[in-house]
């Protein structure tokens, strides 16, 4: 298959699926299966001019210590990311990692032929944005039914007997994702008043991401500590967390905590008691009014 690369090496091993669907817009989807810690940096040759942007979801497990004895848990984690042109950032990947990385990549020229049909009474706001500096995303579980999309990409680019229908078949669910993508930011304030910053600030950011994350299950570290380990002011840094991930540094560790105690319902036995001091709760019922806030249901009605 001319549209598949393999690889297995020492630090992972996985599959590169790819189409070019029309000219300027290419789906790239990377099933990753991790065996260290690996960092992935963004390069560009400056030999060549490069206007694409990456419109990127992800789909992955991943290992969480043992928690009471009970041995380490599979969990699920679901993100969507967006890249302008020449924007520099480091990502995380940990050991034991597996999942599917999806990209769908577009020219400045299919945007500006395709934006106004997908994004509508939205569409100038996108563009300023997408005409603005360099500029990166990240986004918490935001499209709905990217999972099944998902599921429906992955059939499409796995059935090497209808390659020639690919197209035809991906186009739509393309468009879906990236018109709904949009509209969510935009309902979320994202872009509106974004401003672009520097690359090195970007990379400070994920940083103090991977931070937070590697404390889940703890009290909050504090911006203090935070700006100290990244080298930024904590005024600065704020600033820059909150225009990339869109909450807090605070808001980002509870909300990360919240759906970690969603995976522990769903995949576990922990007793409820317990997952709401893993997610930083004092208490089960303060747990219980957070979780029925921020996902409609109670704790309790998981695991019926």
């Amino acid at each position: 298959d001319l549209q598949t690369i393999s690889t297995k090496n020492p630090l992972c091993s996985g599959v590169l699926r790819y189409r070019n669907i029309e000219d300027g817009l290419w789906l790239l989807s990377t099933t990753l299966a991790l065996k260290k810690n690996i960092v992935a940096k963004t390069y560009y040759d400056t030999n060549f001019d490069s206007d694409f942007y990456y419109l990127s979801f992800s789909i992955f497990e991943y290992n969480f210590p043992s928690i009471k004895g009970s041995g380490p848990k599979k969990l699920l984690s679901k993100c969507w990311t967006f890249y302008k042109p020449q924007t520099e950032v480091s990502t995380y990947f940990y050991k034991d990692t597996v999942g599917t990385f999806y990209n769908i990549v577009f020219s400045k020229k299919w945007a500006e032929h395709n934006i106004p049909q997908l994004c509508g009474k939205n569409a100038n706001t996108v563009l300023k944005f997408l005409n603005a500096e360099t500029g990166f995303l990240s986004c918490l579980d935001i499209v709905p039914n990217m999972s099944k999309i998902a599921t429906k990409i992955d059939s499409i680019l796995k059935n090497k007997n209808v390659q020639i229908l690919d197209v035809s078949n991906l186009k739509p669910l393309i468009n879906t994702l990236v018109s709904d993508f949009f509209k969510v930011v935009i309902d979320q304030n994202r872009i509106q008043n974004y401003e672009s910053i520097k690359n090195e600030d970007y990379n400070r950011a994920a940083q103090a991401e991977k931070i937070i994350l590697q404390n889940l299950s703890k009290p909050f570290v504090g911006v203090l500590f935070l700006s100290e380990s990244v080298h930024l002011s904590p005024t600065k840094l704020k600033t820059i967390f909150k225009m990339v991930f869109g909450l807090s540094m605070l808001q980002y560790h509870k909300q990360k905590n919240l759906q970690l105690a969603m995976q522990l319902l769903l995949k576990s036995e922990v007793p409820i008691k317990y997952i709401a001091t893993i997610s930083g709760y004092g208490s089960s019922s303060k747990f219980t009014a957070a979780f029925k806030q921020n996902f409609s249901v109670l704790p309790s009605e998981m695991r019926k």
